[in-house]
């Protein structure tokens, strides 16, 4: 695959995303965050937004449940390269009925090359990176010249 450099904006779009049993991790993360994460726009699958919403006091743009599709509408985001960051606090230890949407939303997050916290130590270094408020440059897929390139 071919790669073209692209910078990210001053204000991040993150994702957040959370099994159920770490429902409560991301919304202790998030409140303890919610003053750094207030400037940006944040989404977040079904139950999740409508939780951190209410309890985190945050604008938090509502998708779909995760096992329902909203896994998937997150990785469409990243592939529209609307997606900045991704905080992703999954559950390792209990198996997920939509396993292969979690795989394929992680998968995607590598391909596209954004930023991913699976656990409440790696979000905590993203958070306080000198690049969380400010504009970093990233190499992504270039499908644009791929196509160009197949189609001479």
């Amino acid at each position: 695959m071919l790669f073209k450099k692209v910078t990210t904006a001053e204000q991040k779009t993150i994702a957040l995303v959370a099994h159920d049993n770490m429902k409560p991790a991301l919304l202790d993360w998030v409140s303890a965050h919610a003053e750094k994460l207030r400037p940006h726009k944040l989404y977040a699958t079904g139950t999740t937004g409508s939780v951190l919403e209410a309890k985190a006091g945050l604008e938090i743009s509502k998708l779909i449940s995760g096992p329902l599709g909203g896994d998937q509408q997150i990785g469409a985001l990243i592939t529209e390269q609307v997606i900045d960051v991704m905080i992703f606090f999954w559950d390792p230890l209990e198996a997920q009925p939509h396993d292969p949407d979690v795989k394929a939303l992680l998968r995607l997050a590598a391909v596209w090359n954004i930023p991913v916290a699976c656990n409440v130590a790696t979000a905590d270094l993203l958070i306080t990176s000198s690049l969380f408020e400010k504009p970093f440059d990233k190499d992504v897929p270039d499908y644009e010249r791929y196509l160009s390139e197949r189609t001479q």
